[in-house]
Parts: structure tokens; sequence; C-alpha cells
């Protein structure tokens, strides 16, 4: 019998469990250094009891930044082997977790084959699967319909839930009033709005706060607060629909905190370059430094099919502030379902992203591999290079397919090669050029 509910019960009485242990191992940090970061709710281990086959992460600003991916099928794209794929690739990748955003079909039984088989965190938006589940369209749901799935989603081994809870009637009234260009793009956030609009009643998922806390707290789910009022366009960032839903989830982190219930807070969106930083320490004071999970940033709405590069931008200078969790983005984003391509470009981009932030912040060995990496170029150590790429396979097949006529250079330099210079100037050979 478990002497604690959640992690963060079982580190506010001192034990220390075994994810807690395997974090601190990850983490190259001492247990007496992390256990304190997870009694204050600054960092959170995402572990539903029903998990058996998770392998423990933190996620902190404070810890190496982690990466989500969000897959599944849709009406249009609902083959589940395929997801599936990208699902494994995305965790041989090195994905932190993996959402499942499925908006079609029985989704039951991929989201348990998940569970059952993924070794990473995953989450899931339990008001999407609320219309699929019941088979009955949004506005005939009930709040205990709501309430309902939230507990089949936790009872089936989910590790996080994005819940949109921050969204009140009184939303309803600014968004007609402030006139934003993009309105609401969160799609969990635009069905919340709409089942409020149509019913005229509270939104359940703030309605019902404390029932949700009971469910998280008796499984250990880690409640995501959705932001549904984030910016989906430069013109809407930073205004008063984002920031007063940004200040109840505030309230709300330390309601779930009183239960000993672990809390993300979500952030934005698309935003300027110039206001990430500002944002990302508005939150870590508002939301008294719990873990911040970002989309993007985009800092800019203009590159359709290359938003994996906005995102990485943004992610990065978030990040490098404050956040905790980058949720990657793919080229995809904004046009269509991501297949297995887009999955791997908006994973590489994001995993260079929270890397380069994660050397900005001084995390633990997070320079060591651009280190090696630096030594190798020197000694024009081709293999040694492979192995310290974030994508080795794509860096030996640029080699492969443009080989150089010397092996000690490359197609672009030959033997003006700047490295091979200086390697023969400092050991006193013949520097050949023609």
């Amino acid at each position: 019998m478990r002497e604690y509910t959640t992690q963060m019960e079982a580190a506010r009485k001192g034990i220390i469990t075994h994810e807690l242990k395997t974090v601190a191992e990850k983490e190259m940090m001492k247990v007496e250094e992390l256990l304190p970061l997870v009694v204050s709710g600054k960092v959170v281990i995402c572990a539903n009891i029903n998990h058996k086959c998770l392998d423990p992460q933190g996620v902190g600003s404070m810890l190496s930044t982690k990466i989500n991916v969000n897959l599944g099928v849709s009406r249009d794209c609902k083959n589940y082997d395929v997801e599936m794929k990208k699902v494994m690739e995305a965790v041989n990748m090195g994905a932190h977790a993996i959402m499942d955003l499925s908006s079609h079909g029985d989704t039951a039984p991929f989201r348990r084959k998940l569970i059952s088989e993924c070794p990473v965190m995953i989450g899931t938006v339990p008001v999407y699967d609320s219309v699929i589940h019941y088979q009955r369209d949004l506005g005939s749901l009930t709040a205990r319909d709501f309430i309902d799935v939230v507990r089949l989603h936790a009872k089936d081994g989910v590790d996080f839930v994005t819940l949109h809870c921050g969204i009140t009637r009184k939303t309803i009234e600014q968004i007609k009033n402030h006139k934003r260009k993009m309105n609401i793009v969160s799609r969990g956030g635009s069905l919340v709005f709409a089942w409020m609009c149509m019913t005229g009643q509270e939104n359940p998922f703030y309605e019902y706060y404390d029932e949700i806390l009971e469910i998280c707290r008796e499984y250990d789910v880690t409640i995501s607060l959705g932001d549904a009022c984030r910016p989906g366009c430069l013109a809407d960032a930073s205004d008063v629909c984002q920031i007063e839903e940004l200040v109840r989830l505030g309230e709300l982190t330390k309601r779930a905190w009183e239960k000993d219930v672990q809390v993300m807070v979500e952030g934005p969106g698309h935003m300027p370059l110039d206001q990430i930083a500002a944002n990302m320490k508005i939150q870590q004071t508002i939301c008294n430094g719990a873990p911040f999970y970002v989309l993007g940033p985009l800092v800019t709405d203009i590159a359709p099919g290359y938003d994996h590069i906005t995102s990485a931008i943004g992610g990065a200078v978030a990040a490098s502030a404050g956040a905790a969790f980058l949720c990657y983005v793919t080229p995809a984003e904004h046009l269509a379902l991501p297949n297995l391509e887009d999955v791997k470009q908006g994973i590489i981009a994001s995993k260079i992203a929270a890397h380069a932030a994660d050397i900005a912040k001084g995390i633990k060995g997070a320079r060591e591999l651009d280190d090696r990496m630096a030594d190798a170029r020197r000694n024009l150590d081709w293999e040694s290079q492979w192995e310290c790429a974030i994508d080795p396979k794509t860096a030996r097949q640029i080699r492969e397919d443009r080989k150089p006529e010397h092996e000690d250079t490359c197609s672009m330099c030959g033997k003006f090669c700047a490295v091979r210079s200086m390697n023969k100037a400092l050991s006193g050979e013949l520097i050949d050029i023609l």
C-alpha cells in the first residue's frame, strides 16, 4: 500500500519515490536538490499510477527542457497504424511526451495502446474526446459528461490532461468586446466557449474544478492548465484576454497544490520576439514558478510550411527565459495533419531550440556534446561528428551525396579548408593547396 497519492504529496512527506530518484539521476542532480522543487510545484513528475511502462521525466525550468509531440487521427486522416509509427519514431528521436489529440473514431483502444507500450509521458485533452466518446453533438453534452471523460482518461493511465479551466462566462463578453483578430484559436478552448454560449452554463472545468482535483489526486494525473485565450496571431499577443486568463490559471494552480495535485501552465501561441521573455517572467510570477508549457511561440504569422522554424526561434527564447516544456510545431502547422517527415522535422527543430536554451541556462552537462563536436571537427574526425549530431543520418547523407576528392576536406572548401590548413601549419607541415 502506497503511503502517498501523488508525487507532490510524497515529496512533501519526505518520501523518495522511484520516479524522483530516476529524474534526479537523469538531471545529474542530488535527490536533496530535486525534492524541494517537487514540494514547491516548480518541478512536476508526470507519472500516472496506471502507466506501468513509464520512464519518468521531470519538467521544470531548472531542469533540461523537455519536448512534447502532438499526434492523433482526424476524420480526414484516420489510420491508427500510421499514427503509431509516428509515435515510435518520435520516441526513438528523443521526444519526452506524446499528446494524443485524436478527434475521430473509437479513441480508447489507441489511447490504451499508447499507455501500455509507450515509455514517455502521455497527455490528452478530454474535451476533444467527449463528443467522440458519447457520439453526441457538443450542445447536448452535460457538465457531468465532461467530468466523467476526465475520470476515464485518468483511469486509463494518462499522465497529464490539458483542461481549459481558465475561461468563464466573463470571457464571452471579453472576446465580444475586445475584437481580437483571431478570437480563440485553441481547439479545446473554442469547444468550451461554444458550449457555454449554447447552454448558458458556466465552464464545467472551472465550476467543478474541486471534483477534477480529486480525480487527478487519485490517479496522480498532472493538470496542464490550458490557455484557451492564447494569441493565435501577433496582433493578439499579450492582450487583456490572454493575461486575465493567466491570472485565473495562477489561482487554479494554488488550489491544485493545496490538494497535492501537480500542475503545468500552458502558454502562447503566436508572439513577437521582443515580448517572449517578458511573458515567461510574468507567468513565473503569477503562477508561482509552476512549469510553463509553450506552443512555440511562433514569432511570425507568414511562414506556413516553415512554422517548425518560426516555432524553434520562439521556443529557444522562451526556454532560455524560463519555459520548461516545448510543444513541437511541424511544417504542417495550420495546414494539415503532419506526416512522418513533418513529425521528424518538428522534433529536430524543437530539439535544437531546447538544447540551445539549456546551454544558455547553464544546465549541467548541456554543452558536453558541443565541446566534443568541436574536438571532432578540429580533428576532421567525421565518425565522431556523426556521434555528436542531433540528426546523424541526415548529416552523414549530405556528406556522402557530395563526396570530396580528399577525405580530410569537404566539397565546400576542398584544400582551402581552414581547419586542415591550421592543423598543418601548427604541426609544421607543408600546406598544399594546388
